[in-house]
């Protein structure tokens, strides 16, 4: 296994845990925190770091479900961290409460390209 393999599967995990514990935290707060945007902006970079590892791997990006999934998801995170910024500085406690929703699903459709790239990496 390259490095650069090794540091794109530890980046990808890193971003699962770290993405996971601001989804989910703010699910179980029943509304978003100030620490589960900073761990939504931080999973972004790890998401972003592994995507780009990976994708120098494979020398750019595939149009497959496991690249179209991934761009949707990583754009996706990318609304979601701006849009948790933003609703915590306009302090709309309706929105902060009702946010968690929203990332779930964000968090739901991350899994999909995460799951497929497991799978295409088990198959290797």
């Amino acid at each position: 296994m390259s490095s650069t393999l090794l540091w794109a599967i530890i980046t990808v995990f890193i971003a699962l845990f770290i993405y996971t514990i601001g989804v989910w935290g703010s699910k179980f707060t029943r509304g978003l925190r100030t620490w589960q945007m900073i761990l939504f902006w931080v999973g972004l970079v790890f998401d972003g770091i592994s995507t780009f590892l990976m994708s120098s791997l494979i020398q750019g990006w595939k149009l497959d479900l496991h690249g179209l999934s991934g761009t949707a998801a990583f754009v996706l995170m990318l609304i979601n961290a701006i849009a948790a910024t933003i609703v915590l500085s306009r302090k709309d406690e309706s929105a902060i409460r009702k946010f968690p929703t929203f990332s779930i699903i964000v968090w739901l459709i991350w899994l999909i390209p995460f799951i497929s790239g497991l799978i295409a990496g088990m198959r290797r």
